[in-house]
């Protein structure tokens, strides 16, 4: 599994932007895919993660009612649109991949999550 990750940038606070995530390579029909951040001298964090087969989302506190999560099954790509961004989401962003199993349901734990790209970017100032 791959997983590219686009979108990211420089952005006022108060400003808007999305993040894609394109997966390749995954033939598996139950996942979770999602996104999580981690800025420097920190620990990565969950933001948001979505079940691809129940369309199930879980968002961390600090981004409810900010950021919304998405996907695309087609084209097995997952978006983040980021609103209202503030300092505190400056961060390195990264797509993860969890293959659940039928009875699993998705969570935000990094450990679970097996497959990761190589992160974008988001700068609030």
């Amino acid at each position: 599994v791959q997983l590219v990750e686009s979108g990211g940038g420089s952005v006022q606070i108060g400003g808007s932007l999305t993040l894609a995530c394109a997966a390749s390579g995954l033939t598996y029909t139950l996942y979770c895919i999602g996104w999580f951040r981690q800025a420097p001298g920190k620990e990565r964090e969950g933001v948001a993660v979505i079940d691809s087969g129940t369309g199930r989302t879980v968002y961390a506190d600090s981004v409810k009612g900010r950021f919304t999560i998405s996907q695309d099954n087609g084209k097995k790509t997952v978006y983040l649109q980021m609103n209202s961004l503030e300092p505190e989401d400056t961060a390195m962003y990264y797509c993860a991949v969890h293959l659940r199993g039928l009875r699993d349901t998705c969570a935000q734990s990094v450990g679970d999550f097996r497959y990761w790209g190589q992160g974008t970017q988001v700068t609030v100032s």
